[in-house]
């Protein structure tokens, strides 16, 4: 039986301390039907403008459920709000979250849909100091595997059409549950064409 420890600090119920909690992927397994109309059953979706769930950090997964349902019960004055997923998660308990995120996260994600390009490779590696960008690379790693211990997502192999959605939402903050504003800072300084050649770049990452 497999089991995924996640140490994190969420909002919600068992979530709301510094823990060290069980997920359970085959219990997610189990509980995961619902998921699949917009993640594809083992979390890779079909569905261009839905993120693939599969092989992204459990701990990153499951602060992302929590923050959906704080999104929900506190009218999108906290966490993240999402009408969508607001409404899936109202009825998850903490010890749900946790195991559909260790399901998740113990699947194989399949390749991206971007195509590598020299703009985008640039300001990912190296940011643009002269306009205060920061590389994308030093919260995310070279190969976009993210770094899952500091809490930052995997971006490689994500579907590009979802990675242009999430910068242009943490640009208008719209999406506001980023860590101390980090992303909504970097995003605030993108330009469309930014945008465009950086979710290219990171789902054609491996």
């Amino acid at each position: 039986m497999k089991k995924v420890i996640i140490s994190l600090v969420l909002g919600l119920g068992l979530l709301n301390s510094a823990v060290a909690a069980e997920g359970n992927a085959e219990a997610g397994k189990a509980k995961s039907a619902m998921c699949a109309a917009c993640h594809g059953a083992d979390g890779n979706s079909l569905v261009p403008i839905y993120p693939k769930l599969a092989g992204q950090s459990a701990a990153y997964m499951a602060k992302q459920l929590a923050d959906f349902k704080l999104g929900a019960m506190s009218g999108g004055k906290e966490g993240r709000a999402d009408a969508v997923m607001g409404g899936m998660v109202m009825a998850l308990s903490d010890q749900d979250m946790l195991d559909l995120a260790a399901y998740f996260s113990s699947q194989s994600i399949s390749v991206g849909n971007g195509s590598a390009n020299a703009a985008g490779e640039k300001l990912y590696l190296g940011g643009d100091a002269e306009r205060g960008i920061t590389a994308c690379a030093s919260c995310h790693g070279n190969d976009g595997k993210g770094m899952a211990l500091a809490g930052f997502p995997a971006l490689g192999s994500q579907n590009s059409a979802y990675l242009k959605e999430q910068l242009e939402e943490f640009r208008s903050g719209v999406r506001a549950n980023d860590k101390g504003s980090i992303m909504r800072d970097i995003a605030a300084k993108l330009d469309d064409e930014d945008i465009a050649a950086l979710m290219q770049h990171m789902s054609s990452l491996k």
